[in-house]
């Protein structure tokens, strides 16, 4: 990959990390108030549920808090399964077996897939039971990996199997990274009695490379703004082309590939951004066919520039030419103006919103390592 690694050195570089790829210029004043009270309770805790992107498996990682974390009894949550690519999914099960490390695919949102982690730190915790009257289970992990949805649906959970004393609050979810901003404890069981704290999502303040930076802003773990949304659709466009997935979206069962249109019913008055998690509204049929549109048309656009791109993917400059036109493409095929000033912006937040709500297909951005140590 030697055009992506050109690109993101290149034209990506200079973003909102210094020279050697290290800091993110977006390090909120109460996240280091946060990690340093997560440090002292994690010497308290007994069981650390980790959770982390399905799609970025080491590049969500808290690598500040790695080696605390490690010495604990740890379960790694690997959260939004169903954004990632299943048959990628089961090698890095199997990567973190290797290590020795317990490690659990979920969707936060759905019961029966926490109702199994929680089956599994029960498990995990069933030493300590006999010694321990009360249990301290500790979630952590980087912004927007969906913590405070877990911890919702443990709550939800707990709340219809064991007898709760007093009113639980329920953690508050938002839109953005590194809004829950209290420490709070839940009591989920009695006898024992077992607590899950909730702490804020703590980005590691030194991003070990740019790439790896790129990838969080792509999953959502960094603000776009901080990075910029142009910035985060030319590296989606870039390891997409160099992996070749437009070339795959060919036998996809889709109206447009077939060459068939449907025509809507009714005037959709439909945002995307109502696709993204607490937003959501129930989309009517012509809903539906507006976003499928709205898929086909990337898929179409990019399968055609790439299937034509007669350059080479390992030149930085040839990639960075075939992404300038599907930039231009994907404005056409969206009818945005041509001249609109916001233009390129309003290409970028269209495709990221596509790509991060899972319209383009399951995808790991991650590779998985040469079995060695969990980082």
């Amino acid at each position: 990959m030697g055009g992506l690694k050109g690109l993101v050195k290149k034209g990506l570089g200079e973003m909102g990390f210094n020279a050697e790829g290290g800091v993110v210029n977006w390090f909120p004043g109460h996240m280091a108030a946060a990690t340093r009270a997560i440090r002292t309770r994690l010497k308290l805790a007994d069981l650390v549920i980790e959770v982390r992107d399905s799609r970025i498996p080491l590049s969500s990682a808290h690598g500040d808090l790695q080696p605390q974390l490690s010495s604990k009894r740890r379960v790694i949550a690997l959260n939004k399964k169903d954004l990632a690519n299943p048959n990628i999914m089961h090698k890095w099960v199997n990567y973190f077996d290797s290590c020795n490390q317990d490690c659990i695919p979920i969707n936060a949102h759905s019961k029966s897939s926490v109702k199994k982690l929680l089956e599994l730190v029960e498990f995990k915790l069933k030493e300590v039971i006999s010694r321990e009257p009360t249990l301290l289970v500790m979630v952590v992990g980087v912004p927007n990996v969906g913590k405070s949805a877990l911890i919702n649906s443990i709550h939800q959970i707990a709340s219809s199997h064991f007898p709760v004393q007093e009113k639980l609050k329920r953690a508050t979810v938002g839109p953005l990274p590194g809004v829950t901003q209290d420490i709070a404890g839940y009591k989920i069981a009695h006898q024992p009695s077992i607590y899950v704290l909730d702490t804020p999502g703590v980005l590691v303040p030194s991003i070990p490379d740019i790439e790896t930076g790129l990838k969080l802003a792509l999953a959502g773990s960094v603000k776009d703004s901080v990075v910029g949304e142009e910035r985060i659709a030319q590296y989606l466009l870039a390891v997409l082309n160099t992996r070749g997935s437009p070339l795959h979206w060919r036998h996809w069962n889709n109206r447009k590939m077939e060459g068939i249109r449907y025509e809507a019913q009714d005037k959709h008055e439909y945002n995307l951004k109502d696709l993204l998690p607490k937003r959501k509204k129930p989309p009517n049929m012509s809903d539906v066919l507006y976003i499928e549109d709205l898929v086909t048309e990337v898929q179409c656009a990019l399968y055609k520039t790439l299937a034509e791109f007669n350059g080479s993917l390992e030149d930085e400059n040839d990639l960075e030419n075939l992404i300038e036109q599907q930039f231009e493409v994907l404005k056409k095929a969206w009818k945005i103006p041509h001249k609109t000033s916001e233009a390129r912006l309003m290409v970028s937040k269209k495709f990221l919103t596509l790509f991060r709500t899972g319209k383009l297909g399951p995808f790991i951005l991650d590779d998985v390592p040469e079995v060695n140590s969990v980082p």
